[in-house]
């Protein structure tokens, strides 16, 4: 039997080509794009499972509150150091706790090599305890035991000591801590939410010149430290947490003044095969992706699957005249419906298959260049692992049942008298049924355009909204501690250029996050008052506001006229707002006091955005408190020739910090950064709209080639009575534009509703304006005539004759 189904079914694919080749071209250009949005999504919800203790670790994660006001000020994926043994000490339930601490930009020395590791971190030596590696030189339970070793990538090893055996070669850090390489490790997987390329033993940190057993042990202030813990397999992770508000108070006794330490901050656990898609705090050991993306991409995939199921469900149902005779026919010889149900339900699967074949192709072909537009490194390996290959190859069966039950349906319930007598006529139910279908594919597809076209204005706002700030030619460098002692023979040096027009130290730049704040008093009486302001700071010199051309609107800028100005405060317009000053000018030579340290209010600079924006413009501080550790990075503002300064730049550079390597950034080019995702969004989105346009056009095609065979007499008579092809091509386009019309106005309010929520996500948006989707509807449109009038303009130019000749 069902061998006889599909010998059937293969005669129809080759009697009726063109329909089999819509049918099956539109399926795979859907599958394809499932496909590759499958392995997006598998990518995505693969990170960090790998990992032998994945199912129950978890990082311990902190956020801060002002304590008077109980808004949330911070949150951040790491905790302070003293965390880490107290939690050990005080809860028994907790298996085993490892500690990491990032360190960017950190020179490394071998001979005459000199590199600037950007990925260096102070892991302690139960990091293989709990992340899953694989070690290929070196003990991974000792390997970080001493002080002063250290653990390479292989591609690092290589970089430095080529074919020699790395173990217990030496090497220098910052010039300033010889280290003995200990192991060799595979680079992490991509599929990890971070990526050591250096491993410095923590116990490194010990070092009073490093770092400071006391600082280890005290420092609730420094919250760098990544943390992680095991649990018991069995253990609830909320009973932990529970515990933590009298765990806090018990051990930060004064920390917060008179409130108790769980006023002013928590911590929580976040499950590590979650840190990925879930983690969104303000600071991460990197870029994590987002479970909204995942949906998204998963609702364009099952969109652009149905849009495909839909032309076949439109195009099995448009052509059942010409198999009313066939299925009358088979009744008559005996055929049961279920039978006839069963033998269409062959055909769509049969379809289906050929379909998922040739979309396997196309997948393996078009992986490269969604790579390239990703930014990912996604592979098909990963779709054939055990548990999803079954599911793939069910997924042509089950793509074929519900893309082919309506028209099995359909078709088997002819009668078969009115069939053998010609009395059947298409149309009634399932015309409308056809319409409705047709009016969701387009909805679907104008939904795509407008969220497109959003996207990409709400980037186009981004890229050219303005700052508060001049960005361009900007270049930025990693401070070093070489030029705590010669900054300002550096600075002169950098100044003697005509090409250099200004040079600043600070703790950030624009373009970071502004994560350091401390607690701050302002005189509005008779004394210092504490403030319900939440502030930021960033410490910097007199060069910071000239540099990035910062505007100063009351008041003046730090000044070298003031010695190092160390007792003067700079605060932008929201910070006055948020101290409740009455204005700019009222803030001048106010007393202040900031983390402690006490001076006077000495200017006010205009509002500018520090951050992206997905951040509001935040209240924030400059001051220079003399101590050069507390700057990381240099900012120097050319002007003239680029080429020029940027050699002297590179010149100075060598000449002060001789074993240090040279590296540098535009400022503009880390701000273009910052929207890389939605960029990419973006792109994705565009790629997808079309093929969603593409595939309902193809079905469209197909309909109305249909429906114009179905009307050639009509069109003959037309034609002998006079009718233009003007006449003919309205005639024939007038009920399918109704349809695109009506798709529209339904997916009008869907895209404003999608988009009015994905624009939430940022500080500062463009609008929605109308004539969005009044464009897009007219796109559609047009798309849709064009499809229609290739086939119209064809059958309008033909000779009547010979469509009329059979009458």
């Amino acid at each position: 039997m069902l061998r006889n189904y599909l010998k059937i079914a293969f005669r129809n694919l080759s009697k009726y080509r063109f329909i089999s080749f819509i049918n099956i071209f539109g399926l795979a250009v859907g599958l394809t794009c499932c496909l590759l949005i499958l392995c997006y999504i598998l990518n995505e919800t693969s990170y960090d499972r790998y990992h032998k203790n994945a199912r129950n670790t978890y990082r311990v994660e902190r956020t801060f509150l002002n304590p008077e006001t109980k808004m949330l000020s911070l949150q951040l994926g790491t905790i302070s150091p003293p965390f880490g043994p107290l939690l050990v000490n005080d809860f028994k339930e907790i298996q085993i706790m490892t500690r990491f601490l990032q360190s960017s930009n950190t020179t490394f020395k071998y001979g005459d090599k000199i590199f600037t590791e950007p990925n260096v971190y102070f892991a302690d030596e139960h990091f293989f305890d709990v992340f899953t590696a694989n070690v290929t030189r070196g003990n991974p339970h000792k390997a970080l035991e001493d002080p002063y070793s250290v653990m390479l990538t292989e591609s690092v090893a290589q970089k430095y000591f080529g074919d020699e055996d790395p173990l217990n070669k030496m090497v220098r850090l910052d010039n300033q801590l010889t280290c003995r390489v200990t192991g060799v490790y595979k680079a992490l997987p991509d599929n990890t939410h971070f990526h050591p390329d250096v491993m410095v033993s923590f116990n490194t940190l010990r070092d009073s010149a490093v770092y400071g057993e006391n600082n280890l042990r005290t420092n609730w202030g420094n919250n760098s430290f990544f943390t992680y813990i095991v649990l018991p397999g069995d253990y609830n992770p909320k009973r932990l947490e529970a515990q933590f508000p009298a765990f806090l108070d018990r051990h930060m006794v004064g920390q917060y003044g008179r409130f108790k330490p769980s006023e002013g901050t928590s911590i929580t656990l976040r499950k590590l095969t979650d840190i990925h898609l879930y983690a969104h705090n303000d600071y991460e050991a990197g870029v994590n992706g987002d479970i909204k993306r995942v949906y998204i991409f998963s609702a364009i995939a099952l969109f652009i699957l149905l849009i495909a199921c839909i032309n076949y469900m439109n195009l099995s149902t448009a052509r059942s005249m010409l198999r009313a005779r066939e299925i009358g026919i088979r009744k008559v010889a005996g055929a049961e419906k279920g039978e006839l149900v069963m033998q269409f339900l062959a055909e769509s699967v049969l379809i289906t298959w050929v379909a998922a074949l040739l979309a396997f192709v196309l997948t393996w072909m078009t992986l490269p260049w969604m790579n390239r537009l990703s930014g990912l490194s996604l592979s098909t390996a990963i779709l054939f692992k055990g548990w999803i290959i079954t599911p793939i190859l069910l997924m042509p069966f089950v793509t074929g049942i519900l893309a082919g039950l309506y028209p099995a349906l359909f078709l088997s319930s002819f009668k078969p008298i009115r069939v053998l007598k010609g009395l059947f006529k298409t149309g009634g139910t399932d015309a409308s049924f056809r319409r409705a279908l047709v009016i969701m594919q387009f909805g679907i597809s104008i939904v795509l355009i407008i969220c497109t076209a959003i996207v990409f204005r709400q980037l186009q706002y981004m890229q050219h909204m303005s700052l508060g700030f001049n960005k361009e030619q900007v270049v930025t460098l990693p401070y070093n501690a070489g030029l705590n002692k010669s900054w300002e023979s550096f600075r002169t040096a950098m100044l003697d250029d005509a090409g250099i027009k200004n040079i600043t130290r600070s703790s950030r730049i624009p373009s970071g996050r502004l994560l350091d704040a401390m607690g701050s008093q302002i005189n509005l009486g008779d004394s210092l008052a504490p403030t319900k302001a939440d502030i930021k700071f960033v410490v910097a010199d007199e060069g910071f506001l000239p540099t990035y051309g910062i505007k100063i609107v009351a008041g003046r800028n730090f000044s070298r006229d003031f010695g190092m100005d160390t007792s003067a405060y700079l605060v932008n317009e929201e910070a006055v707002r948020a101290l409740g000053l009455h204005s700019n000018e009222d803030a001048i030579g106010k007393q202040f006091s900031y983390g402690g340290n006490k001076g006077t209010l000495a200017g006010v600079f205009t509002d500018f955005h520090f951050e992206d924006l997905h951040q509001r413009i935040i209240p924030l501080v400059l001051y220079t408190n003399g101590s050069p550790n507390n700057y990381g990075n240099v900012s120097v503002k050319i002007t003239g020739n680029l080429q020029h300064a940027l050699q002297h730049i590179e010149s100075t550079w060598k000449k002060f910090l001789p074993e240090t390597p040279y590296t540098y950034t535009f400022l503009n080019e880390r701000f273009g950064k910052l929207y890389e995702a939605e960029q990419k969004q973006g792109s994705i989105f565009t790629v997808f709209a079309c093929i969603a346009v593409f595939i309902a056009c193809l079905g469209l095609f197909g309909l109305s080639a249909f429906a114009t065979t179905q009307r050639i007499k009509e069109i003959g008579i037309r034609k002998v009575l006079g009718a233009g092809t003007a006449n003919i091509v309205g005639l024939l386009s007038t009920g399918f534009l109704k349809l695109v019309g009506i798709a529209a106005l339904l997916a009008f309010p869907v895209a404003w509703y999608a988009m009015h929520n994905w624009l939430g996500s940022f500080a500062y948006r463009t609008s929605i304006p109308w004539w969005i989707f009044l464009l897009a509807g007219i796109l559609a449109a047009l798309v849709a005539l064009a499809t229609i009038s290739f086939q119209a303009i064809k059958t309008a130019l033909a000779n009547p004759v010979k469509s009329l000749r059979s009458e």
